[in-house]
């Protein structure tokens, strides 16, 4: 069952795969005010009692869902009687508040397998949490430089730092526009790809006033979505990932790693899993434009190096994030519980 309509339905069901989409409840950050929990809650409540039914009429013998998706699963498993997979996709940094209650609500599922070891590590080290990274759903690959730069519209001689994702209050674009300010070089741009959720665009027109307010507007491009990230990869001297929050495990630092391009990161959530600062990226200060720039700038001035962080990135993702060992310990964790051994007592 999937929550929204899209192309991973088309994926699904060209492979063969049936697939149900029905809107489903999710628990946004925008959410956590007293109305706002209560409408959830009543949402939750109709989406258990779907996930249940079809759960009974389809004879589903497992319910794996995941935190970034929707509650329903976990009521739903319980009223199905059968045993529940719950993906741990959030850090929750922020949601205090909620948090004891949330957790408790966690441990109700019959396994916890959580995409980092920061993330495992908010569930204070509960048998039933463990550590399944997730895999390359791709094999990403950058295209060639001049022909990338042309795509987008870049100079081949600038320095240009990428930045791709959702645009977020968490996400660092703000990060970086500001490290752009305090950089010497006058050659390097900061390429934004990526669009904000719907209704929050004016995300977009803060950071340009930003970069006005900075004396960088000229050297800020926004790319908006981006479906040719190799344009993007190839186009980049270095993929900057500057998190304002610790993220669980981002696929933007995760991709571009394994295209073979030169990251630098925020130290701190599952990006220190995914890089090993001096060999195989930049790890920095989060929240600190200063120290991100420390870093670009010695990075624009050695080429060679980013090019050996690069190489050893896409070395070291590929083997140890592959989409082959995922399943497989994916298909372990679901053989246990289905033989009972790793169901909670």
């Amino acid at each position: 069952m999937l929550a929204l309509d899209g192309e991973l339905r088309e994926d699904l069901q060209a492979a063969g795969v049936e697939v149900l989409v029905r809107p489903l409840a999710v628990l946004r950050r925008a959410a956590l005010s007293p109305a706002g929990v209560a409408r959830i809650g009543r949402a939750l409540a109709r989406d258990a009692g779907a996930i249940a039914a079809l759960a009974r009429a389809r004879d589903v013998r497992m319910i794996h869902s995941n935190t970034s998706v929707t509650l329903g699963g976990a009521a739903a498993a319980r009223i199905a009687r059968v045993p529940h997979v719950w993906h741990v996709r959030e850090i929750y940094a922020g949601f205090e508040r909620f948090w004891p209650a949330y957790r408790r609500l966690l441990l109700s599922a019959d396994a916890l397998p959580c995409v980092s070891h920061a993330t495992r590590a908010q569930l204070c080290a509960t048998a039933k949490a463990h550590v399944l990274h997730d895999g390359l759903a791709l094999a990403p690959e950058r295209a060639e430089r001049s022909a990338a730069r042309a795509a987008l519209q870049l100079p081949a001689d600038a320095f240009v730092v990428a930045i791709l994702g959702r645009i977020s209050s968490w996400k660092g674009q703000d990060v970086l526009i500001r490290a752009l300010a305090e950089a010497s070089a006058d050659n390097t741009i900061a390429l934004i790809a990526g669009d904000p959720w719907q209704g929050e665009e004016r995300r977009v027109a803060d950071l340009r006033a930003l970069a006005r307010s900075l004396g960088v507007a000229g050297r800020v491009r926004f790319a908006g979505f981006r479906p040719d990230v190799e344009n993007v990869y190839g186009a980049a001297d270095v993929v900057a990932v500057p998190s304002t929050q610790p993220d669980p495990l981002p696929n933007a630092a995760l991709e571009a790693a394994a295209a073979g391009c030169c990251v630098v990161a925020a130290d701190h959530g599952g990006l220190p899993e995914i890089l090993t600062d001096s060999v195989s990226g930049r790890l920095v200060a989060p929240r600190d434009p200063a120290a991100l720039a420390r870093a670009l700038a010695e990075l624009h001035a050695d080429r060679a190096t980013r090019e050996r962080f690069g190489a050893a990135a896409a070395a070291d993702v590929r083997a140890r994030f592959s989409a082959a060992r995922m399943l497989e310990q994916a298909q372990a964790l679901y053989d246990r519980l289905m033989s009972g051994s790793g169901r909670a007592a």
